[in-house]
């Protein structure tokens, strides 16, 4: 059975650029063994990812998350079931903001600015497809 994580968290460091493109690195590394797929944004010390896999597999994974020391605040946003991957090919997909609309993101929020924290999963989910259809994502 197929599912759908999203969540949110607060980075607790500072993160640089080479840390956060070693973040990366490790899930598409070690995400097609689990069978796990999805998007990963970060922004202001803010992390915003969704998985998708099996059950077993994204429960685990957001699991490890939730008890990892580098994140605090975690919050689950959306859990579903789903009958097929929004992000099939995407070992791990990245937001570039760099290359996003700053109006798309005020479309969704009281502000231009990325806050999972203040809006609801339902607008956090409708912005990832928006982002994706807009082409800010990166996939290596």
């Amino acid at each position: 059975m197929l599912v759908r994580l999203m969540y949110a968290s607060r980075a607790t460091a500072a993160m640089t650029d080479a840390d956060f493109t070693a973040i990366l690195k490790a899930s598409r590394e070690h995400n097609p063994a689990e069978g796990i797929t999805g998007l990963l944004c970060f922004s202001d010390g803010v992390f915003v990812q969704v998985l998708e896999g099996g059950r077993n597999a994204v429960n685990a994974r957001y699991k490890r998350i939730v008890e990892d020391h580098r994140h605090r605040d975690v919050v689950l946003l959306g859990y579903e079931e789903i009958v097929e991957r929004a992000f099939p090919g995407w070992t791990m997909g990245h937001v570039n903001l760099h290359r996003l609309n700053p109006a798309l993101l005020l479309k969704y929020s009281e502000t231009g600015k990325l806050d999972p924290y203040a809006i609801s999963g339902a607008a956090m989910d409708a912005l990832f497809k928006e982002m994706c259809a807009s082409g800010a994502i990166e996939v290596h």
